[in-house]
């Protein structure tokens, strides 16, 4: 009840908008039945993207569903895939951050620059 009401707001807002920039006006009337299209076509979008996961033996939604969910738009799907590389190469970024990070924590050293001191030092005690 409580997304349908968001919804129901948002809608109001950017009828509000469109009033501005296009000088129309939308009843409430009208407001509440794009309300009501837009939230059963989300219900739609969520089971389809649901059964796109499930079909492919996964629990998680991931973005190939959801390019595949606006496959009919090209518009929509070459911004879903802009978007979705934009975050990949962040993630990534944010990983190489991370790591570098905890090498510097542990002395400044790589993994294998580590092993190679731990053996180092075992060889330096053996003698």
């Amino acid at each position: 009840q409580r997304l349908k009401a968001a919804v129901h707001y948002a809608v109001g807002c950017l009828c509000q908008e469109v009033e501005e920039d296009k000088d129309v006006r939308f009843s409430k009337q009208s407001i509440a039945a794009i309300s009501e299209i837009t939230f059963r076509q989300c219900e739609i979008f969520a089971k389809d993207l649901e059964m796109f996961a499930r079909h492919a033996k996964r629990t998680t939604v991931n973005t190939e569903d959801v390019k595949l969910l606006a496959r009919r738009s090209n518009s929509l799907l070459k911004y879903i895939t802009q978007k979705s590389e934009e975050l990949a190469s962040s993630n990534i970024e944010q990983k190489e951050k991370k790591k570098k990070k905890s090498s510097a924590a542990k002395g400044g050293r790589t993994p294998g620059e580590q092993e190679a001191a731990v053996t180092e030092n075992e060889d330096s005690n053996m003698a």
